[in-house]
């Protein structure tokens, strides 16, 4: 596992006998060295024996082409940071704590999973295109080995989230979860049904599932449910996988509201030492507003105030009010309304040209659901309906009294203060965004969860805890890497201190790497993505040296030179060059 090779060229004593030259090669597995015997070069001429030493060591002994040719170059820079990464994490121990073929094949496809996401038979057609196959020793790998991998991860699932859970999570960790969904390209797996399909892709049934994370973001657990799952009835399984299989006694959750309902609320109360911190949906602001018990004129001088109300007892409300977002809502609102007024004006030109066959009472109705359907905007407009008669209107008191509102959001909490200050409430719940970043990531350019595949149900669930760990490696790569990448190193620390409720600002270092596209040391800004492919591009070249009168060939592996990018990949990586 992990085999960093080098080669090199021992003298071996051998009594009373000239003593051995050879040629060797080693490798570390964990904390071994090992070592092979790759040529005896004893009946090499001396000069030879120095000149191919000195070659070995990175010096130009001789002329390269007189001793050797390259033979074939292979990306090697990315995987060495791919693989270096899950070194630092043991990953490999969470995985399986002892070696074996489905513990390298595992780590192989979490690997291409960040490298080339595609199918698991996909993968077995590019093994050869990096050094990832024989740096875990499995180019002889087919399909059928990572299916049945795929199977022996899923019976292993539970023990390593427990791994990971025990390293990231402990008694009184906020923790936060979300559902997403993900389309299903088949017919054949139980778990595909349809639902709300948050990609948009009509006629497609879908699999949803729910990502559990540590607070910074850090993925520890996701479970799969059938696509008709709706997302509050998640939230039990995740409090008896926290209690139960976690062991934690005492922990906070963080929903958005639509995952963390009265129902569910309800439901936490019911087990001591879980707490919650969630949000307010609109009509139960309003309800705060109508009961007087949350005054607008709280914010002529305050975008943050912490109030009460008879209806959530033993809770605490934090109301917020951000003008960047009061903004963006009416400016939203307006287009929909707009948006909304000129298809339903088309649907009242067609019924007043239908004036031979008049179009009746249903018909119209139908035209007009699908526009509000579409728009969501039935509350803010009045429709008048009969037999060859359409008339709209707008209610400008509805409108006017969900304006009041814009920009204003309550976070409510079971956490007293000397646990969790208001602010720090307000922030925890706005940490839901990197559990979104996550599902961006999953579903995105880089870590690909879809299209799903796979036949059965097994398969499908261990094909997303793959995606997930994935993350996990990617994450901690981020994090490592972030001088050379567009993110904002003082983001963790910003957001510690800057204000809840503000519209987040980038820091003055992410803003001139955005603007001069270099980091301080003069070098190019990259996204993770073109910085793999920068990595790539550190080959290793399988050269064929050919033995001085002696009539065979002997092949050893050279590296291309580390270009400025890679090497300070490698270390912030803390990896030595190959």
């Amino acid at each position: 596992m992990f085999s960093f090779v080098s080669m090199y060229i021992e003298t071996v004593p051998n009594r009373d006998s000239p003593p051995a030259i050879l040629l060797r090669k080693s490798w570390r597995e964990g904390k071994l060295t090992k070592k092979r015997t790759i040529a005896n070069l004893t009946n090499w001429p001396v000069e030879l024996v120095e000149s191919f030493r000195k070659l070995l060591q990175g010096a130009v002994a001789v002329y390269p082409n007189d001793i050797f040719s390259i033979e074939r170059s292979v990306p090697h820079g990315h995987v060495k940071a791919i693989l270096g990464m899950m070194h630092h994490l043991k990953l490999d121990n969470i995985i399986a704590s002892k070696p074996c073929r489905e513990r390298d094949l595992t780590l192989a496809m979490i690997a291409e999973q960040i490298l080339h996401p595609t199918s698991k038979l996909g993968f077995t057609r590019i093994w050869d295109t990096t050094t990832l196959p024989e740096e875990l020793d499995i180019s002889d790998a087919d399909e059928d080995d990572l299916y049945a991998t795929m199977d022996w991860l899923y019976q292993r699932q539970n023990r390593i989230e427990k791994k990971l859970a025990g390293k990231h999570l402990r008694d009184g960790a906020q923790v936060l979860y979300d559902v997403t969904s993900s389309y299903y390209e088949g017919h054949t797996c139980t778990l595909a049904q349809f639902g709300h399909n948050r990609d948009r892709k009509k006629g497609k049934q879908i699999i949803v599932y729910g990502m559990m994370t540590d607070a910074q973001g850090r993925p520890v657990s996701v479970q799969v449910y059938e696509g008709n799952t709706g997302d509050p009835t998640t939230v039990p399984d995740q409090v008896e996988k926290l209690r139960d299989r976690f062991g934690l006694r005492r922990m906070v959750l963080v929903g958005d509201r639509g995952m963390l309902t009265q129902t569910q609320i309800d439901h936490l109360k019911e087990h001591p030492g879980i707490g919650w911190i969630s949000c307010l949906r609109f009509d139960a602001i309003r309800e705060l507003v109508n009961q007087g018990d949350l005054q607008l004129s709280l914010f002529d001088q305050q975008n943050l105030a912490e109030i009460s109300s008879q209806n959530y007892p033993e809770e605490r409300l934090i109301a917020c009010y951000n003008p960047l977002m009061a903004e963006q809502r009416k400016r939203k609102r307006e287009e929909l309304l707009k948006a909304t007024e000129e298809k339903l004006d088309k649907i009242v030109q067609e019924v007043n040209r239908r004036t031979k066959k008049i179009m009746d009472q249903a018909t119209i109705g139908q035209k007009a659901g699908r526009v509000m359907n579409k728009f969501k905007m039935s509350k803010h407009f009045d429709l008048q309906i009969r037999k060859g008669y359409f008339s709209y209107t707008r209610k400008e008191e509805s409108i006017k009294r969900e304006y009041e509102l814009d920009g204003i959001y309550v976070v409510r909490t079971s956490e007293v203060r000397d646990k969790l200050s208001a602010d720090d409430a307000v922030r925890s719940y706005k940490n839901l965004s990197s559990v979104e970043q996550l599902f961006r990531t999953l579903k995105g350019v880089e870590t690909l969860v879809r299209p799903i595949r796979h036949r059965e149900e097994r398969r499908v669930r261990a094909h997303i805890f793959i995606c997930m760990l994935a993350y996990y490696v990617e994450w901690h790569m981020r994090r490592a890497l972030a001088p050379l990448l567009f993110d904002d190193e003082q983001l963790i620390d910003d957001k510690k201190t800057r204000d809840p409720v503000a519209p987040a600002e980038p820091s003055i270092e992410a803003k001139r790497k955005k603007s001069n596209r270099r980091t301080t040391d003069g070098l190019p800004i990259h996204s993770f993505k073109t910085l793999l492919d920068e990595l790539g591009m550190y080959m290793r070249n399988y050269c064929s040296i050919k033995e001085l009168n002696m009539g065979s060939n002997l092949s050893v592996n050279r590296y291309t030179e580390l270009s400025p990018v890679q090497k300070r990949t490698f270390e912030l990586l803390n990896l030595c060059a190959q």
